[in-house]
């Protein structure tokens, strides 16, 4: 599964595969604890396929759009709107004076 054809697909669709892929997840670990799993590989391979599925959905929720061009295969992305910038931020704080040692001279 790759990220192209994840990002196509609904957030329904993504639910849905999110929780089949955990499931499996479930009864791989299940089959590698009781000792039938053949090839553990495959639970690194489904928890990769997890982190995609997830990956997809938060960046939909913040807003960033990456959809498959219909002309190529590349990716392209719409950034989110930025936020405002507040005033205050330009206005610098004022400065500590430095603190320095005073002269042996001084505190005779």
């Amino acid at each position: 599964m790759k990220v192209d054809e994840l990002r196509v697909l609904e957030v329904d669709e993504l639910d849905g595969r999110l929780r089949a892929a955990r499931r499996e997840l479930y009864e791989l670990r299940f089959k590698h604890a009781v000792g039938q799993l053949e090839n553990s590989s495959q639970i690194s391979k489904v928890r990769h396929d997890i982190a995609r599925i997830m990956t997809v959905l938060r960046e939909r929720d913040f807003g960033i759009l990456a959809s498959v061009a219909p002309d190529s295969l590349e990716p392209v992305t719409v950034p989110a709107e930025p936020e405002p910038v507040e005033a205050e931020a330009s206005a610098a704080p004022a400065a500590k004076p430095k603190r320095t040692r005073k002269k042996a001279e001084e505190s005779s």
